[in-house]
């Protein structure tokens, strides 16, 4: 298939109320031609919504959505050419996987013959070459969502959204169909809108992610800047694995004092606030049986638990004074020391590691 130029989004002022309930209050957001951006945010966060905003199938309360700094808003959804893929995926039962992905094009009125062209090779897009003459009925799921992705791309759209479209398929099969759609992205061209509540899901797929929080965008970033410098308590938690220590200020030098009276090192302290949390993910801990030397962020504790994942395994440290077990995350490659459970043992982070947040 031809590789496409994408088109610009922008969502300028959009909001969406409901009779008096505001489930979208203002927010603005411009994604650039061919960028691959999820939505990621939890049930209710309002993702969905502004999918549908920019579909056309819900009107915004206020504000505009512009394609290719086009106005777009009022548009009936049809006349917006933009492919759709949904998490139900539609198929006409009565219809050949074929047929199926031929319908826009005969809605469009398109040739026969260009139709015959632009079906095959959305079916060797996604893979699906040799089923297509199989009953919706005859696939697995996943071969489903691909039918549904190829008749989505068939009329070669310039934006493709995609409402949560791996969310009904298992683990496996999910990883393996997010590993196409990037592929497919990457082959078209065109730009992505992708809704997902996984947050690994959006780490692997996204160019960038856009965190919903409330019917707000609470941070927009690439995978990395999300993980490693979220600016809110509900990004740092959302996105992986996370220690949160409450904190306070104790003097300009970085100094941090702990719940339970112990003072830790985390760089700058700028900002008038001095109640702050502090997120360090359990992968940058180390736990150690003897005090480490030369290290400013050390706690001390009992080892309260050890789960095994595989490649690596997670040990939950209970340290006096403080509400919750501090996670540590270390690879299984031999070099960690033997542990049982009571164990008195030492946590220590470098300074870097952690990040202040607002309290």
């Amino acid at each position: 298939m031809t590789i496409q130029t994408g088109s610009s989004v922008q969502l300028v002022n959009i909001s969406k109320a409901y009779g008096k309930a505001l489930v979208l209050p203002e927010l603005s957001l411009t994604i650039s031609p061919g960028e691959f951006v999820s939505f990621l945010g939890p049930s209710g966060s309002g993702k969905t919504t502004t999918l549908n905003i920019i579909a056309g199938f819900i009107e915004p309360t206020s504000g505009e959505v512009l394609i290719d700094d086009v106005p777009i808003t009022g548009l009936a959804p049809h006349r917006r050419e933009l492919g759709m893929v949904f998490q139900q995926y539609a198929l006409f039962p009565h219809m050949s996987v074929a047929e199926n992905v031929a319908f826009p094009l005969r809605r469009r009125r398109v040739s026969r013959t260009e139709i015959s062209e632009r079906v095959a090779e959305a079916l060797k897009l996604v893979g699906l070459s040799e089923r297509a003459d199989a009953l919706p009925r005859q696939l697995s799921g996943g071969q489903q969502q691909r039918v549904a992705l190829a008749r989505a791309i068939v009329y070669r759209p310039r934006v493709l959204l995609m409402d949560e479209p791996l969310g009904a398929l298992d683990k496996k099969l999910r990883e393996r169909l997010q590993h196409e759609i990037k592929r497919i992205h990457r082959d078209l061209g065109i730009t992505f809108v992708f809704v997902t509540h996984d947050q690994e899901e959006a780490l692997t797929l996204s160019d960038r992610i856009v965190v919903f929080d409330k019917g707000r965008i609470v941070q927009v970033g690439t995978g990395a800047e999300l993980y490693e410098k979220p600016k809110t308590r509900f990004v740092a938690e959302f996105i992986g694995e996370v220690n949160i220590f409450s904190c306070t200020a104790s003097g300009g030098d970085g100094a941090m004092r702990l719940d339970n009276g112990g003072v830790v090192q985390c760089g700058s302290t700028s900002g008038t606030d001095k109640n702050r949390a502090l997120a360090v993910r359990p992968e940058r801990l180390k736990l150690a049986l003897q005090v480490p030397q030369g290290n400013q962020n050390v706690l001390s504790g009992k080892l309260s638990s050890i789960d095994y994942f595989g490649s690596s395994r997670r040990l939950g440290v209970d340290v006096a004074g403080l509400s919750s077990s501090v996670w540590v995350r270390e690879p299984l490659d031999g070099g960690s020391p033997a542990l049982s459970l009571g164990d008195d043992v030492f946590v220590h982070w470098p300074t870097d590691a952690g990040t202040l947040l607002p309290a």
